[in-house]
């Protein structure tokens, strides 16, 4: 990793040249988050199921409400996890409280109330992508997680920022297009930071972030793009 990217991620997390905490400190924030919200994180994987069922067996609302869980749990990830608990080790959590939210009101206002966000499981490599990034989220990675050492609570539940956001861009591979691209910006922005930080806080599993993140700036790129073929739901 080249010294450059090294002091970027270094400033995104802490400030200056070094990290504001320790990384004992920091899966220590995850473990008072497990035990002072459980079982909040058994309804927070029940939310991420509703939204594969919702992809899988599609609605007329099915768009209306992947987009409204997509808004919980990005509320809940920047006011239960930053604001409550990461603030304690790091002042920029404060930001990335800001940056959370402001990605669940994108999917609250053009998911939910403009209604732009439709989501479907088609033949092709989008959806093959969206279903890694959804298997890698919601099994791999807590099963590498506890293969790296890190058991619950320290364990990086579904919820907290990285798991949440390889969930986020995998339901977004779903999008039929043409789809906004301001509700890829927040999940890209995180999962350039957590991707990175994988290298400095030694976490393997959250480098899957920064593939996920090319593909959410792909994702981005076809944004405003139709066909003939998008329209019939092939990608």
């Amino acid at each position: 990793m080249q010294s450059g990217a090294v002091e970027a991620v270094q400033w995104l997390l802490g400030t200056g040249m070094q990290l504001p905490f320790t990384t004992e400190q920091f899966f220590g924030v995850f473990r008072d988050y497990n035990t002072a919200l459980y079982p909040a994180q058994f309804l927070l994987f029940g939310l991420a199921v509703m939204a594969i069922v919702l992809v899988v067996v599609p609605r007329r609302w099915s768009g209306v409400g992947i987009s409204g869980i997509l808004a919980v749990l990005w509320a809940w990830l920047g006011i239960a996890y930053h604001l409550c608990f990461f603030t304690a080790i790091n002042p920029l959590a404060y930001g990335f409280a800001a940056l959370s939210l402001a990605g669940s009101f994108a999917f609250l206002w053009q998911g939910v109330i403009r209604r732009k966000l439709d989501f479907r499981m088609t033949r092709g490599t989008h959806t093959v992508i969206g279903i890694v990034l959804v298997i890698y989220a919601l099994a791999i990675y807590p099963a590498w997680s506890v293969y790296s050492g890190h058991t619950y609570p320290e364990l990086p539940t579904f919820g907290l920022p990285c798991p949440t956001t390889l969930f986020t861009l995998g339901l977004l591979a779903f999008l039929v297009r043409p789809y906004p691209r301001g509700t890829l910006v927040v999940p890209v922005l995180w999962a350039s930071i957590g991707g990175q930080a994988a290298f400095l806080l030694g976490v393997p599993q959250d480098a899957g972030l920064l593939v996920a993140g090319v593909i959410g700036l792909v994702l981005m790129m076809e944004a405003n793009k139709s066909s003939r073929h998008d329209q019939e739901g092939a990608w």
